[in-house]
């Protein structure tokens, strides 16, 4: 990786701009619509019956352990996306093409939307869809909703159905939605940040090989 790879040209953000004050009235809409939901089917979001029957459904304890999982998954995340983005050309791909989203955002700004976007999602594809649905569906469903345009969409999509699938699984095997606001909340504010901070180049295009290649 050259030294052009991966530069930080932001040490002050410039003031917020673009679509954060829509996105946040969306997130709070999707937050009051679940909890309205939930309220109707007389059942709670943020606690399950967990897979462990051991385990109290909204006791301390699953809060504990589902709290505790989700500061572990939060730190191998935001670790392994940097590690990614030094090493991949995908991941690289996929920063470039979303960097744009928020450039210029202030800190203040990053700070609501991530902890926004991750209370609403979390609210409504794990405490909401999982018990329903399932872990496998609700995590595919998150994924569907980050499908992006473009030549890094299918991964970003990919890589959410992921974070679903491990998101899902704190809630369910522990009974407490709270393990998945933490991890969901911590990862989007650093990554947003790492987005907004770190200028990474794209890829290369890819030559054809060969003959081809050579002509």
């Amino acid at each position: 990786m050259s030294p052009r790879t991966l530069r930080r040209p932001f040490p002050h953000a410039r003031p917020a701009r673009g679509p954060a004050p829509l996105a946040l009235a969306v997130y709070g809409a999707v937050t009051l619509i679940t909890l309205g939901l939930a309220y109707a089917l007389g059942r709670s979001p943020l606690a399950t019956d967990p897979w462990h029957g051991s385990l109290e459904p909204g006791g301390p304890t699953a809060h504990a352990i589902s709290i505790g999982a989700g500061i572990a998954l939060a730190a191998a995340t935001i670790l392994a996306t940097r590690k990614l983005v030094r090493r991949w050309s995908w991941a690289r791909a996929l920063h470039h093409d979303l960097r744009p989203s928020i450039d210029g955002a202030g800190d203040a700004t990053l700070l609501l939307l991530g902890i926004a976007s991750a209370v609403a999602e979390e609210l409504f594809f794990r405490g909401l869809l999982a018990p329903v649905v399932g872990l496998v569906v609700s995590a595919v469903a998150f994924g569907a909703l980050h499908r992006l345009r473009g030549r890094a969409g299918l991964v970003w999509g990919a890589w959410a159905t992921l974070m679903g699938l491990l998101f899902g699984s704190i809630f369910l095997a522990t009974g407490s939605l709270f393990g998945a606001i933490v991890a969901h909340a911590t990862i989007n504010v650093a990554n947003l940040r790492f987005l907004r901070d770190a200028e990474v180049e794209p890829p290369a295009p890819r030559r054809l090989g060969g003959l081809l290649g050579r002509t």
